[in-house]
């Protein structure tokens, strides 16, 4: 294997005595010393920042762009924004995965649009490479430029019901940056004259604000001059000091995201059909689910699919787990092999009082012990309710299929109730 690649603030995470590990070839804070309990805990409750300068980052431009996304991406740019399905426009962005022609994903990404003829598609670590060769190959003959921009984006996020209210401390106008910032909106630019707005930090430092994240909370991504993103980390972790900011690793980052049923790509989607999961919202469906409202890379090997097998996230009854290593799997509860275990970790924020799920969010005197969740692959359509058994071949921990898991999630709240 390579030499682990290091972010701009490996030096800081060093720092701060993290423990570090490999992620994606990058050698990433797990946790800190304050730990991932309380990292995870604080997103819920506050605020957390995360280094999330690993992830990549490809430019699409040109006359030809936004056609080459549209066959490319699974969801529909014509129809994606809002319930009123309006077309993807100036300072929107939209989730959605790229398809090998066989239907399995190549990976997942947000894709933002800057310009009419300017995107900028954010995707997983390593993956800035594949993705702008896939792109690169089916716009051939098109008028436009792919370019990976792998290492050259500084970005980091601000997660947590205070977020708005820390960010406001380091940005020039927020008053101005935050009015009518919708989910799945941004403001701002950087390195690009034209699509740079008044958008910027209090001492001038062009940023672009993001209301997007992967913990299921309030909160923003911010992308920033790769030479910036050490000294905005700084700004906001001191703006953030009295209201109980603490930057957060990937331990808690992946325990935010399962709680809040988001995959983790080449994990949760990979290596085989898109289709049976919670995801689907990222496909161009038409409203009885039996075709596309488009024609996009992978969509005909999805409609001919014979692929019966299920990805359902689960809830368990305590904090136990048992992991996605070789060797685990899933059974009945009669004991019958029924699939894999994809993720298996525990949200610290919730606890179970009789059948309900209950999350310290709104219910702060609440004793949260935390629940293993995640998901699972299985051989069989279950039902909210069903329960199955993850197992190592000697412990065993019976879990219960969920149409949610960690309830009073922020992260689609107006932004005005946000900033109090």
């Amino acid at each position: 294997m390579n030499n682990p690649k290091k972010t701009v603030l490996h030096g800081w995470h060093e720092e701060q005595g993290a423990n570090m590990a490999l992620f994606g070839n990058y050698d990433m804070p797990l946790w800190y010393k304050t730990g991932a309990k309380a990292e995870h805990l604080a997103v819920v409750t506050a605020a957390g920042i995360f280094d999330t300068s690993h992830m990549a980052a490809v430019s699409v431009r040109g006359p030809a762009a936004r056609s080459l996304l549209q066959l490319c991406l699974s969801k529909d740019l014509n129809t994606c924004i809002g319930k009123e399905k309006l077309p993807l426009a100036d300072g929107r962005c939209v989730y959605g995965v790229f398809l090998q022609e066989d239907g399995t994903v190549l990976d997942d990404a947000i894709v933002y649009q800057l310009r009419p003829e300017v995107f900028m598609v954010v995707v997983n670590a390593g993956m800035g490479g594949p993705v702008a060769a896939h792109l690169t190959r089916y716009g051939i003959g098109k008028d436009v430029v792919v370019r990976d921009l792998t290492d050259r984006v500084g970005k980091m996020d601000i997660q947590g019901p205070l977020s708005a209210r820390i960010l406001s401390k380091v940005l020039r106008d927020p008053r101005e940056v935050f009015d009518k910032m919708a989910y799945f909106s941004f403001k701002g630019g950087f390195g690009d004259k034209k699509s740079e707005t008044a958008v910027a930090l209090a001492d001038g430092t062009p940023v672009l604000v993001s209301r997007t994240g992967y913990t299921g909370e309030f909160g923003f991504e911010l992308f920033v001059e790769i030479d910036r993103l050490a000294d905005l980390w700084r700004k906001v972790l001191e703006a953030g000091q009295d209201k109980g900011l603490i930057a957060c690793g990937l331990a808690a980052r992946d325990s935010l995201r399962a709680g809040a049923m988001l995959p983790l790509s080449h994990q949760d989607i990979g290596a085989w059909p898109f289709l049976h999961n919670p995801w689907q919202f990222a496909l161009s469906w038409n409203d009885d689910h039996t075709s596309f409202s488009k024609v996009f890379v992978g969509a005909p090997a999805l409609l001919a699919s014979s692929w019966q097998n299920h990805t359902l996230p689960f809830a368990g009854y305590d904090p136990r787990k048992i992991g996605a290593g070789e060797g685990n799997y899933v059974t009945s509860t009669a004991g019958k092999r029924v699939g894999t275990i994809l993720t298996c970790t525990t949200d610290m924020a919730i606890g179970r009082a009789g059948d309900e799920i209950v999350s310290v969010a709104g219910n702060p005197d609440f004793p949260a012990k935390g629940l293993c969740c995640g998901f699972v692959l299985v051989d069989r359509a279950l039902k909210p309710g069903d329960q199955v058994v993850l197992t190592d071949g000697k412990r065993k921990i019976t879990v219960e299929i969920r149409a949610d898991i960690r309830p009073n999630r922020t992260a689609r709240s107006p932004i005005g109730k946000m900033l109090g």
